[in-house]
This record gives C-alpha cells, structure tokens and sequence, in this order.
C-alpha cells in the first residue's frame, strides 16, 4: 500500500547551497581539464585521458545542472531534494576519489597535485551533502514505494550487485594475482586499477548487496539509500556511455563502437527506472474537500395561544 508524499516543508538554504557549490565546484573541474581549456592534466595514459573527457561532459550535461536544480528544490522545501541529493553526492565522491587518488604519481607527467584542492572540494562538498541529506530524510516516513517496486528493486540491487563482481571484474582480478598478469589497465594505470577495484568490490558490490537483501525483507531504511543508488547508476551510466564514445572518437583500440551503444541503451534504462521510483515524490496530494454544511432546517411557526 502506498503512502502520500511528504508535503511542502520549509525551504533547507544549507543543503541547497551545498548542492550548488558541489555543481559549481564540478563544472569548474571539467572546465579545466583535457576536454575545454586542457589546464589540468591528469597523470593517466591516452586512453585514460579520453574516458576523463567523457566523464567531463557528463560532468557538465548531466552532473552540474542535477546539482543546481536539486538545490532550487531544496531551497523551496520540495520533499524530492534530500533523497535526490543522495545521488549526485554519491556520484561526485565516486569519481573524484579516483580523479584524485587514481593518478600514476612518478610514472606519468602531468599536474594533477597542483588542483587537488579543487578536487578534494568536489569529494568533501559530495560528503557534506550526503550527510546533511541523510539527516533530513531520518525525520521523515519511509518512500511511498509499492510493495512490487520493492521487490523489483531489491532484485535488481542483486544483479547489480552480481554483475559488478563478476561481469565487471572477475576476470581482471584473476589476471591480476597471477605470478605475469597482462591485462592492459594492470599494465598501463595500476594505481587507477586498484583504485576502481577497491571501491567497486569494496563499497558498491557490498551496498548494493545489502540494500537488495533489505528491501526484499521489506526493511524501510533501505528505501532512501536504494533510491540513491539507482540515481547515481544512472549518472554513472551516462559518464561511462561518455566515456565509450570519447574512446571511439579518439581512436582507442580498446573502445569497440557496440559497448558504446550499449553503455548508452544501459544508462537510458536506468534512468528510466530511477525517474519511475522517484515520481512518486512529485506527486501531489489530492486536495480533501471541506465537509458540506449541514442544511438549516426551519421549524414551522407555532401559532401563540
């Protein structure tokens, strides 16, 4: 059974303005980096440089703009803001850890340390939103999801959970613990490599894993960060299908044209999925209707004696 949405509260200026410093913070970052004005150089192979330049237009066509809304959203009480700044602070942490900490210190030129409080910026700003937003949400019911988007959504935290392990990285890891690996991204960027493998198979497998198992057992408090999660794959889905055609485009060898397509059909998917459970939050209640007077009724004179 469904419950209404949360109605209008008062305006949070604080996570508002932490939202618009987190987009202004990102767009400042990619504006900077190889895909505008190339200030910043990232101490990462050629390949590398051609997927920042994806994540950088996700960065300014996606990421910037989710921030600046959500923040108006925030600054006007709407009951969406706090669990849909989940996703981009989420989103922020994730890229710009590996942004920072991913670089090839000593092996590859560039000037990554010189913008690193920029950087640091963008992760610590994505903290604050985080925890300012899940502050928030505490005080407040539980997401109006039916007891079918909860299943669903728990179900597909699993296969998330699942592919990210074994789809994704598997096969690497095993090629990484033999005694010669060859994989390319060992090779080429190990830093980068073990940066993505730990938060990938050391923080979004396990919270995917936990949420799902939450929300099949119909545990509330794992609706808010569900929801999060999903917003930030879509965000994610967009920066990676950026990053495939920014691969294309520059003629990497390791970037067939199909994953790019199918990067993009993926991020449409979810997002798709994100926007049908976060509607529910943008719906209004329906107005309850005074109650009727009751009918004056006129008793009939009664003639004096």
């Amino acid at each position: 059974m469904t419950q209404p949405p949360v109605g209008p509260a008062a305006g949070d200026r604080g996570l508002g303005g932490l939202l618009v410093a987190e987009g202004a913070l990102v767009a400042t970052s990619a504006v900077l980096g190889p895909l505008v004005l190339d200030v910043l150089h990232y101490r990462t192979s050629a390949s590398g440089i051609d997927q920042i330049r994806g994540s950088d237009l996700a960065a300014l066509a996606v990421m910037a703009p989710l921030c600046l809304w959500v923040g108006k959203l925030a600054r006007d009480g709407h009951a969406a803001a706090p669990v849909l700044a989940l996703a981009p602070a989420g989103f922020s942490v994730y890229i710009w850890t590996q942004l920072l900490v991913g670089s090839e210190w000593g092996r590859l030129p560039g000037n990554v340390e010189w913008f690193s409080p920029l950087l640091l910026g963008v992760v610590g700003v994505g903290i604050a939103v985080a925890v300012r937003a899940t502050r928030v949400l505490r005080a407040r019911p539980p997401l109006p999801w039916s007891r079918r988007q909860e299943r669903a959504t728990g179900v597909l935290l699993l296969v998330v959970a699942g592919f990210v392990v074994v789809g994704i990285h598997l096969s690497e890891m095993v090629d990484a613990l033999r005694d010669h690996p060859v994989g390319a991204g060992l090779l080429t960027t190990p830093n980068a490599f073990w940066v993505v493998k730990a938060m990938d198979l050391g923080i979004i497998a396990p919270a995917s894993l936990l949420m799902g198992i939450g929300l099949l057992r119909r545990r509330s408090w794992a609706k808010a960060p569900a929801a999060a999660v999903l917003g930030g794959y879509a965000l994610l889905g967009w920066s990676v299908a950026a990053m495939g055609w920014s691969m294309v485009r520059g003629g990497a060898v390791d970037a067939p044209l199909s994953l790019s397509i199918g990067a993009t059909a993926v991020a449409a998917a979810v997002t798709g999925y994100a926007v049908a459970l976060y509607r529910p939050l943008f719906r209004r209640a329906a107005p309850v209707p005074l109650p009727r007077p009751a009918p004056v009724v006129h008793s009939p004179a009664v003639p004096r004696p």
